[in-house]
């Protein structure tokens, strides 16, 4: 998540914590896009749906850097165009998907959102960036709608141009932390030492608190790392600390955490038992499996998720898509977190689309469609979905969620298997808004 580290004074109700700004910023935005008659900084008739037939969207995600990579989200969105058109389109219009490569950096992000506004693209769907005070300013300034972004940063929650689909890491750590209040000892975080990692303790300790818990011990890495030796070792004499109750290690380190999860197997040996738990995203299958699968230190992990576990059939409609269309392709792997956000997201653009009809397709179009209240279905992966002004969350920073629901997965024998089957969300595991409506994110 984003948002500047907290000093010892700072607090919610204080004239300079990040609450008011985020609430200030929101509202100033809105104001903004009130005065401009045009839409803001949108030019009637310029927008990537007009005159050609053509809708001309953008999807970005970090790709071959040394932290987080997600290559399947562009992948996914390429694939999806393909399907859509061989299938006529929407409303007689093909769907033209540009690609960037945000480099994981904030130049990057800044210069991918620039493109999408030199490219009149009508919107940017299911990306992924962590750098969301670098994207978001350029794609307000031309009036560019975010459709689904991952929910890595806070400004994804608070800008009044983006329509996240999902709870990013605030739903999924505080649905964590309420998972493990019960049956955890000294509950360890090990969480990036950058601005994304900032936020994760309070929402990890909004999840213990609501169950009785006391508060994780906050433990910065380095994101980049090429081994965590040292950290795993502090991990582990915090997570034991108490020789009464099994402690519990979560690492929340992106795809750095398979790199800790090496060192964390040969420091363990000498420590008591702990248990390991962390979020979609952080850990997927193919990382289960590459450590060890049953025998390795993830059996009998707690894993939040946003959606149902990969084998629901809910996801067959996608997994239909990419062996169409991306059958052999590596990068799309139905499991992924941000390829089941990237189908998501253009479900959402899809139904947009047909919602508008005949009518032009410009960012203004887009943005009041999504804004008129139109309630999206996505098969049961999600809750229904629509944006109102402000949601329960605006008091607590999160202005823009809409969907506080997360699954509780847990790996057993080597593969990951839903707590309580057969739901989504609120109908089988919870709706983390009570939860966050609590948290100290200062």
């Amino acid at each position: 998540m984003t948002g500047r580290r907290r000093t010892p004074d700072s607090s919610p109700s204080s004239p300079s914590s990040p609450r008011p700004r985020r609430a200030a910023r929101y509202a100033g935005a809105l104001a903004a896009c009130a005065v401009l008659t045009a839409g803001c900084g949108t030019v009637p008739g310029t927008g990537g749906g007009s005159g050609d037939g053509t809708v001309r969207v953008m999807t970005w995600a970090p790709q071959n850097t040394g932290a987080t990579n997600k290559p399947g989200m562009p992948a996914m969105a390429r694939a999806y165009a393909k399907w859509l058109n061989k299938h006529g389109g929407v409303g007689g219009r093909t769907l033209t998907v540009l690609t960037c490569n945000e480099h994981n950096d904030s130049v990057g992000a800044a210069k991918c959102a620039r493109r999408a506004a030199a490219e009149n693209v009508v919107a940017v769907v299911g990306s992924y960036s962590q750098f969301g005070d670098s994207f978001l300013a350029p794609l307000e300034s031309a009036g560019i709608p975010y459709i689904g972004g991952y929910g890595v940063t806070s400004d994804e929650f608070t800008g009044p141009y983006s329509y996240p689909v999902n709870g990013g890491q605030p739903a999924l750590l505080a649905g964590l932390g309420q998972a493990l209040a019960a049956g955890c000892g000294p509950v360890a975080l090990v969480r990036p030492d950058s601005i994304a990692g900032d936020e994760l303790p309070a929402l990890l300790d909004s999840g213990l608190k609501a169950g009785g818990h006391p508060a994780a011990t906050d433990q910065l890495a380095a994101e980049d790392a090429t081994e965590y030796g040292a950290e795993a070792e502090q991990a582990l004499r915090g997570a034991t600390a108490d020789p009464a109750r099994k402690g519990c290690v979560v690492p929340a380190l992106g795809d750095r955490t398979d790199t800790f999860m090496d060192s964390f197997r040969r420091a363990r040996a000498d420590h008591a038992p702990v248990r390991t738990a962390t979020v979609l995203g952080s850990v997927d299958q193919t990382e289960i499996n590459a450590t060890g699968g049953a025998s390795g230190p993830y059996e009998g992990a707690y894993i939040t998720g946003w959606y149902p576990v990969a084998s629901d059939p809910r996801w067959n409609p996608m997994k239909q898509v990419i062996n169409e269309e991306a059958f052999g392709d590596n990068s799309i792997d139905p499991a992924d977190a941000g390829v089941q956000t990237t189908w998501i997201a253009y479900t959402v653009l899809r139904a947009v689309l047909e919602h508008i009809g005949d009518g032009d397709v410009t960012p203004d179009a887009v943005r009041h469609t999504l804004d008129g209240g139109l309630k999206v279905s996505t098969g049961g992966l999600t809750p229904t979905l629509h944006w109102p002004d402000e949601t329960r969350l605006a008091a607590v920073g999160f202005p823009r969620l809409v969907n506080a629901d997360v699954t509780l997965q847990v790996v057993r024998e080597g593969k990951l298997t839903a707590v309580r089957p057969g739901g989504t969300g609120a109908a089988s595991d919870g709706d983390m808004t009570r939860t966050l409506e609590s948290a100290d994110v200062g």
